[in-house]
């Protein structure tokens, strides 16, 4: 090798590595403020690496799965009641009566 290309590799060589040095404490300098704010770690798709799974959040998730369900069967008796509803509008009514009719029938029996 040339012995001018050597000299200018060793003088830009503590330039590369301070440069270097900087961006990698940079990179975990920015990590660890993340860690200690409670900050989610996310890989290069913004997914949390580690996702945080304290008893606060599971307890917050069960309560919220059973405020679905009970949401979910309030809204099932709701669509019977306006199917129901519905069925009564648009029936005739000479129907109606005599559906009414049957059913004071068999609670009189």
């Amino acid at each position: 090798m040339d012995p001018e290309k050597i000299a200018m590799i060793t003088e830009l060589a503590p330039i590369i590595v301070a440069v270097a040095g900087i961006a990698v404490g940079g990179w975990v300098l920015t990590t660890w403020m993340r860690i200690k704010n409670g900050y989610p770690l996310e890989n290069q798709w913004g997914k949390s690496v580690y996702p945080k799974t304290d008893r606060e959040a599971v307890e917050r998730v069960k309560l919220l799965t059973n405020e679905n369900a009970e949401l979910r069967a309030e809204l099932g008796s709701v669509k019977d009641r306006l199917a129901n509803v519905e069925r009564i509008v648009t029936d005739d009514s000479h129907r109606l009566t005599q559906e009414i009719e049957q059913l004071r029938d068999k609670r009189a029996n």
